[in-house]
């Protein structure tokens, strides 16, 4: 049986250290880079694959209760066509307040279920309110709901969509 030569494995170890023999490049423009949070209000809709985001670009909300009439005006005739629907209910009265990121929604006459799609949509679409009325970041924003059933959460949007 031959041994290796000490010279020849270190020849082939500094081969190998080299490099992979990809050759450099010189910088390429990759585009404008992603600036993270989309713009303006989002509407949240139940989908086959849980709570979905629209856009509502031309929203104006003054307060986390005009997300409400957002959310209760439904999805447009062509997020229908894609699969989206309103689960929330348009009967009964719905508001919220907030402190510090912290939104309490009151919804009296209403069941809310922790996985539900309902409760991702109000979740989600109050959630983003407070981030654009507040300047809050949208991983600090926890949102409770005091339903005919009680108190449920504090909840995350995430909690909804990373199903």
């Amino acid at each position: 049986m031959m041994r290796p030569r000490p010279a020849a494995v270190c020849c082939l170890l500094a081969v190998a250290a080299t490099g992979c023999g990809i050759r450099p490049t010189g910088v390429t423009d990759g585009g404008t880079a992603p600036s993270g949070i989309s713009q303006g209000m989002r509407v949240y809709f139940a989908s086959d694959s849980g709570p979905r985001g629209v856009s509502r670009p031309g929203a104006k909300i003054d307060d986390l209760n005009d997300a409400f009439k957002l959310l209760l005006a439904g999805p447009t005739s062509e997020e229908r066509a894609a699969g989206l629907a309103n689960l929330i209910s348009r009967d009964g009265a719905y508001s919220a307040t907030s402190r510090h990121g912290k939104v309490t929604v009151n919804a009296p006459d209403r069941y809310f279920g922790p996985q539900d799609q309902s409760t991702g949509q109000l979740v989600c679409t109050i959630a983003r309110a407070e981030v654009l009325l507040h300047d809050t970041r949208p991983d600090k924003v926890q949102v409770t709901i005091i339903g005919a059933d009680g108190r449920a959460g504090p909840y995350q949007c995430q909690q909804f969509l990373s199903r």
